[in-house]
């Protein structure tokens, strides 16, 4: 846990957020996304992996809209990551761009209802409430020193539709997935300067990375989710 301590201020986890209420039919969602997202792209090979890049500042932001949806069961939280500026030597054209909608389990939401949803959030003149979205630090050590109840895995369950990656899961498994990108954030640029076989004379210089998913844990139909640090890319 030093490691990932170090990525976080003082204060505990905070991200400027966009809330919305949206209906659809006869339910309503709560949606929540992050006013700003530049440096975070999702990208899905053909027939691969996932691969999620960030940097410092934007990973730390993710990490921290993981353990908002960790503590918000009623909400979805959305991140409109196709419009991202594409990072330098990595995705397309070779890859598809993506959206990442992650989805607390108590919200049972059907990803067919997912596009039409979407396309109310982003019309011009759907209602919007700027927010600052604070998350305790204590929140982040959760699920690690006590053992889970009988039949949970802190596993998030992922399904692809309409150009959006779904990661649904309990809090235990967001709070999981954000101590990666914590640690990652953290971790990478002082680790990856002390190793030389880290080194590469083009990109970013170096490449540090980890998977969201521990590998005795994936079913043989879903995909690994490599997390990739790369410095800001866009400004």
């Amino acid at each position: 846990m030093a490691a990932s301590r170090a990525a976080l201020r003082p204060e505990g986890l905070r991200a400027r957020v966009v809330v919305q209420r949206v209906r659809l039919g006869d339910d309503e969602y709560r949606v929540i996304r992050p006013v700003r997202t530049k440096n975070v792209a999702l990208y899905a090979a053909e027939g691969g992996n996932y691969g999620l890049c960030v940097d410092r500042a934007d990973g730390r932001q993710l990490g921290t809209l993981l353990m908002l949806a960790a503590r918000s069961p009623r909400s979805l939280v959305y991140l409109p990551l196709r419009s991202t500026p594409g990072v330098p030597g990595i995705g397309p054209p070779d890859e598809q761009p993506l959206d990442l909608l992650l989805v607390p389990r108590a919200q049972q939401f059907r990803p067919a209802h997912w596009k039409a949803l979407r396309a109310r959030i982003t019309a011009g003149n759907a209602p919007r409430e700027l927010r600052t979205a604070s998350v305790p630090e204590s929140d982040l050590g959760k699920d690690v020193a006590c053992s889970r109840p009988p039949g949970e895995r802190h596993t998030l369950r992922q399904h692809l539709h309409a150009e959006t990656l779904f990661l649904t899961g309990s809090s235990g498994a967001f709070r999981k997935a954000a101590r990666h990108v914590f640690a990652l954030t953290a971790d990478g640029p002082p680790i990856a300067a002390k190793y030389r076989d880290l080194y590469y004379a083009w990109g970013c210089n170096y490449h540090h990375c980890t998977n969201l998913y521990d590998w005795e844990e994936l079913p043989d139909d879903w995909r690994q989710i490599h997390l990739i640090f790369h410095p800001t890319w866009a400004r």
